[in-house]
């Protein structure tokens, strides 16, 4: 990469207990990049190794709540602080690897590209091969090219642009990217997805818990999201929260009522919408697919509920780890 496109940029990583991930991650970032890890309360040596190999550490406060975006948000605070030339910043999660030419490739797209705000590339699975899981999280990043509504965790932001929307929101602890990117572009800003390698993920997932976590946190963040971006009048995921409760607990609702109208026979209502719904998904993605598919909207809903519950309990939010 040119000097001058990399004394334009600077990296911010963020993790926890991420081990040999981290070391990869911070490892192919082109030398002399400044770069900032921000760590979530790590038992491993994380913190330990991100010193040692140059990058300026920030320990989030553990007496305030942990989320990707809080991390990001304060990763950047200290990234400008640092380097106040900077013009543009990559976000990257721990458990992430650069593409040789990903660094170089976005610089050049943000710098000649002035009405972008964001760009991100083609996100793919180290090891998809190792579990069904792993397959569905390579399939997940598998998204089209040009220009799009939202980029993830990994993606180089334009620093004025990043200001001027007041970065992420830190409460938001499952799909802040997207309603960042929101932001974005209720300013004028847009967002491209190059067709280009990225970042080399390893979610090293093979259990089904760790799935339905997964999908339990993406229905938190579903609901929040939703209902922070409803009262601007462009809210997000709303097809998401509806599929995912009209899936799960909806068939129930409709049984009790059609079972007040004409008797307990038509509770079988439930269970037979359940069955077909599956039967379809089963046909179009195997029976491991659209088993996957089913249970997931029960998970998603379980966590749209527990953000409901949290909201009248009156918390901010509460974490939901899947690793």
């Amino acid at each position: 990469m040119a000097e001058a496109q990399q004394g334009r940029m600077g990296v911010v990583a963020i993790g926890r207990n991420e081990g040999e991930r981290l070391q990869r991650c911070l490892g192919s970032i082109p030398r002399g990049t400044p770069i900032v890890y921000v760590d979530s309360a790590s038992t491993d040596d994380s913190v330990a190794y991100a010193r040692s190999v140059g990058a300026e550490v920030v320990e989030l406060d553990m007496r305030r709540p942990f989320s990707a975006a809080r991390a990001r948000n304060e990763g950047a605070e200290r990234l400008t602080a640092r380097h106040p030339e900077l013009a543009f910043v990559q976000f990257v999660d721990g458990d992430c690897e650069f593409e040789p030419s990903w660094i170089a490739d976005a610089t050049r797209f943000l710098e000649t590209e002035p009405e972008f705000a964001a760009v991100c590339g083609r996100r793919r699975e180290r090891h998809p091969e190792a579990s069904f899981y792993n397959q569905l999280c390579d399939a997940e990043w598998n998204t089209p090219p040009g220009e799009t509504a939202a980029c993830g965790g990994d993606a180089m932001v334009r620093l004025t642009a990043f200001a001027a929307a007041g970065g992420y929101d830190g409460a938001v602890i499952a799909g802040e990217e997207p309603e960042f990117c929101a932001r974005l572009r209720a300013r004028g800003w847009r967002v491209w997805r190059l067709d280009v390698p990225m970042t080399i993920h390893d979610a090293d997932m093979h259990h089904f818990r760790q799935w339905w976590m997964r999908a339990v946190r993406s229905g938190y963040g579903y609901a929040q999201v939703w209902s922070k971006t409803r009262r601007v009048g462009a809210p997000l995921y709303g097809r998401e929260l509806a599929r995912a409760v009209g899936w799960s607990v909806g068939p129930m609702g409709l049984a009790m009522i059609l079972a007040a109208l004409a008797g307990p026979i038509a509770l079988v209502t439930a269970p037979l919408l359940w069955i077909a719904q599956f039967a379809r998904l089963t046909r179009r993605d195997g029976v491991m697919g659209g088993l996957h598919l089913f249970a997931g909207k029960f998970a998603e809903t379980w966590g749209a509920m527990r953000y409901g519950a949290a909201r009248v309990a009156g918390r901010r939010h509460g974490a939901i780890y899947y690793k």
